[in-house]
């Protein structure tokens, strides 16, 4: 039998990041793990990511982070494209939530066990 494989793109100094990736492999599954400063995703994937997770495009920017603070994002997200937004995401890898698992078609943005868990109980 063929070891599932997820991949994981995170901060590898993200603590979040590497429990969600200690989670994934403690169930016994295989993950490739992406720097999300040194591998950020372009425009383009992040657009497949955005559609894939069927969540609103916010919800891939990490909102509690220091740069989204320091670039005032919060009064300025509702006035900016979608587009817009994802060129800014695509530049700035900090900005965008964080771990990010995919899964074939399935994305997840961010960690909570439970997500993780619903995700293969229904495979």
């Amino acid at each position: 039998m063929k070891m599932k494989k997820v991949e994981i793109i995170g901060y590898p100094k993200c603590s979040t990041c590497r429990n969600a990736v200690k989670y994934v492999k403690n169930h016994g599954i295989e993950v490739t793990f992406r720097d999300i400063v040194t591998e950020t995703p372009s425009v383009e994937e992040l657009t497949m990511l955005w559609k894939k997770s069927g969540l609103p495009l916010k919800k891939f920017f990490n909102t509690s982070g220091n740069l989204y603070k320091e670039m005032q994002l919060k009064d300025k997200l509702s006035s900016m494209s979608e587009e817009e937004q994802l060129v800014l995401l695509s530049h700035h890898g900090m900005l965008i939530k964080r771990p990010i698992l995919i899964d074939g078609d399935i994305v997840l943005v961010g960690f909570q066990e439970k997500n993780y868990d619903n995700l293969w109980a229904e495979a």
